[in-house]
């Protein structure tokens, strides 16, 4: 049987007003705060190959007129978006190849 699952996608719009769409790839919570981790979604395939590949990390936020209704938005603090992100690349290192940007290049 070739099923091809379904995708579960999300639109988002940058700071010019213009639609993207990505792939909610993983979620996690940490610390009561939740975190989604997105890959860009493409129309023509050959644009993702322009794409850095870099996942997407943000973090879930609540109004806060109790009206519960939730926003995205980006993780200012270094400190919280590094300890999120090391999260997301321990539980999806089987489905993504990360490198560590950190680590020395060879020959240095």
């Amino acid at each position: 049987m070739d099923q091809e699952m379904e995708k579960d996608l999300i639109s988002l719009l940058d700071e010019e007003g213009h639609e993207h769409q990505f792939e909610i790839v993983d979620a996690v919570e940490l610390e009561d705060q939740e975190y989604l981790a997105l890959v860009p979604v493409f129309d023509d395939p050959s644009d993702s190959l322009e794409d850095s590949g870099q996942l997407v990390i943000l973090r879930i936020s609540e109004e806060e007129d109790d009206s519960g209704e939730q926003f995205l938005e980006a993780i200012e603090d270094e400190d919280e978006y590094n300890r999120v992100a090391q999260l997301f690349m321990e539980r999806l290192s089987d489905e993504f190849d990360f490198e560590d940007e950190d680590a020395p290049e060879d020959g240095e």
